[in-house]
């Protein structure tokens, strides 16, 4: 397993290189994958890796999934409904996760704030956004998904923290127990 550190700064370097044209995309989506039990980890270096890039010349945004979702669900119109169904029978797990499951595909809530935030950047000279959290995904939907949604509209280096596992050059297992995906447009490093 390479370090996180190694990534990172393999990650960095193809940042500032941009992309090459044989990608099936031009956009500058990039993932840095991690096994996930190199969470905490990766959560400990974040401040270390966004000086680095700050020191760097780059102006560092952040995007946190976790922190994006507890405030959809937080703000649902069926929040009630939900909390009195599970005072009634708080071992439903599955009509919980589908009922917040829906309620973060709804309208496209979570990726349309990932899209509000990439477009407020838009035009940004040196900046460079961290997508966090990936892991509150789980069992809701899979950022795959989202990144195929958002086509076009990424205009400034995003990189996703991505917890998971490489089975291909193109090919990821999120949480290294979902089935593997190769439906990215990205680089990936590390993994």
């Amino acid at each position: 397993m390479s370090s996180l550190k190694a990534d990172f700064d393999e990650l960095i370097r193809r940042v500032e290189a941009g992309r090459e044209f044989a990608h099936a995309s031009f956009e500058p989506i990039f993932y840095l994958v991690f096994h996930p039990n190199q969470l905490l980890e990766v959560k400990q270096l974040m401040p270390a890796w966004t000086s680095k890039l700050a020191n760097a010349g780059w102006q560092v945004e952040t995007f946190s999934i976790a922190e994006h979702i507890a405030d959809i669900l937080a703000t649902a119109p069926l929040r009630k409904v939900w909390l009195e169904a599970d005072r009634k029978d708080p071992l439903s797990w599955g009509r919980t996760n589908t009922a917040l499951a829906n309620a973060l595909n709804a309208q496209g809530r979570l990726q349309s704030r990932l899209e509000e935030r990439l477009n407020a950047l838009q035009g940004q000279p040196s900046t460079i956004m961290l997508v966090t959290d990936i892991q509150a995904l789980h069992p809701y939907l899979r950022i795959g998904a989202i990144e195929a949604q958002l086509q076009g509209k990424f205009h400034i280096p995003t990189v996703f923290l991505y917890p998971g596992t490489r089975t291909g050059k193109t090919r990821l297992r999120f949480l290294g127990f979902y089935p593997e995906d190769g439906n990215y447009r990205s680089v990936h490093v590390g993994g």
